[in-house]
């Protein structure tokens, strides 16, 4: 580590959050704004402009893609045998909400995130998850591609991610309540509470019914992910 970096480090007014990302990621940030932005939720954001908040969204949405198209990449080059199946299946596996909390965790970013908890009356579901995805975003607008694919290769899939498992782990939950729910003749509904195109913060809101009783609730930017959020909820509560 160059000793001019330590200093500037040292000196500089955010000099806690440097210290506390250097731990996690293993190198300084260069414009630190970017990871700032990407640890702050959108309960705790202002509005910008309409229908545009300085919250972590942004960078989500490209975190997201990035991490994509480095563990296709990865998948790709390790599994040369495989199916376009079998890929798309442990890509999904790799990138689920379930996984992105999980490795935010492990990662220690559940300790920096910025969320206003009162909004919610407690953190939402997917908050962990989505603040990792808007790092990735973060590290690649700062240090770009390259290095933000070695940090996933290295210090995410290397270290929190077990691909013995991943091949055996379900995790198309919607698919699997649906089969079940079918199989034990459920009457259930995937209830949108809140529209996400239709309120400002862009957050979907889903209940799920069985049998007139709500057994899950998710939020997310995606409808796709709530759902798969929700089901997975009830899959635990039902023991599927």
């Amino acid at each position: 580590m160059p000793i001019h970096k330590k200093i500037r480090a040292y000196f500089s007014p955010e000099k806690k959050l440097l210290a506390s990302l250097r731990n996690i990621l293993g190198f300084y940030p260069g414009n630190i704004s970017l990871y700032k932005l990407a640890l702050r939720h959108s309960s705790a954001a202002k509005h910008i402009k309409k229908g545009v908040k300085d919250s972590n969204e942004r960078l989500e949405f490209l975190g997201d893609s990035v991490i994509g198209t480095v563990v296709a990449d990865y998948l790709f080059q390790k599994y040369p045998y495989k199916d376009e199946g079998f890929l798309t299946k442990m890509r999904s596996k790799m990138v689920s909400r379930a996984k992105h909390n999980q490795i935010a965790v492990k990662l220690g970013l559940n300790q920096l995130i910025v969320a206003n908890n009162d909004r919610f009356g407690s953190k939402p579901s997917s908050i962990n998850g989505d603040a990792y995805e808007a790092l990735i975003g973060a590290i690649y607008l700062d240090k770009g591609f390259k290095f933000a694919q070695k940090f996933i290769l290295k210090r995410i899939i290397n270290v929190h991610i077990d691909m013995d498992e991943m091949e055996t782990i379900e995790t198309d939950f919607k698919s699997k309540f649906i089969e079940w729910a079918q199989k034990e003749k459920k009457e259930f509904e995937f209830e949108t509470v809140v529209d996400g195109a239709e309120v400002a913060d862009k957050q979907f809101v889903l209940h799920l019914v069985v049998d007139g009783k709500v057994v899950g609730n998710a939020q997310h930017l995606s409808k796709k992910k709530a759902e798969q959020m929700v089901a997975e909820q009830a899959c635990q509560k039902l023991h599927i």
